[in-house]
């Protein structure tokens, strides 16, 4: 666990009206001009739930889902995705197989392969910066292909 995702949980476990809720998923949002109740779901009994909520805050981007990768593209130490800079340090070291050195800032340890988001190591994991992290992408992919 990172110290900053520590530091929140800390803070957010001694708030009196909040329910950490692991291992549940959000099904429904109720209400009618507002946010009044939230249907979730148990991952392991299926049994669904109504809670009252006014508010409600999703925490993700803590554990990247990249086990799927396996060792197509270099990962840091918490299985975020390496890119830019440490994707070129990793195919230096002979980590990851390179046909050329040079990355772009989003760019993986496998050429014309782009990582944004949460899922990149280094990420500033807010969504405007997702957003703009793709729009990025997609203009380095353009440039990548036209480029070979």
């Amino acid at each position: 666990m990172s110290a900053c995702r520590g530091y929140l949980i800390d803070q957010i476990e001694r708030l009196p009206n909040v329910e950490i809720m692991l291992g549940t998923e959000i099904r429904e949002l109720l209400g009618d001009q507002a946010l009044e109740a939230v249907v979730v779901e148990d991952g392991q009994t299926g049994s669904r739930r109504t809670v009252e909520a006014r508010a409600l805050f999703v925490f993700i981007g803590a554990a990247p889902c990249t086990g799927w990768l396996g060792a197509l593209i270099d990962l840091d130490d918490h299985g975020f995705v390496k890119t830019g800079i440490d994707a070129e340090r990793a195919v230096a070291d002979g980590s990851a197989s390179e046909a050329y050195a040079r990355r772009a800032v989003l760019e993986t340890s496998q050429p014309g392969i782009f990582a944004v988001g949460d899922v990149r190591s280094g990420s500033v994991r807010r969504v405007a910066s997702a957003v703009g992290e793709g729009a990025m992408a997609i203009r380095l992919a353009l440039e990548s292909m036209n480029s070979r």
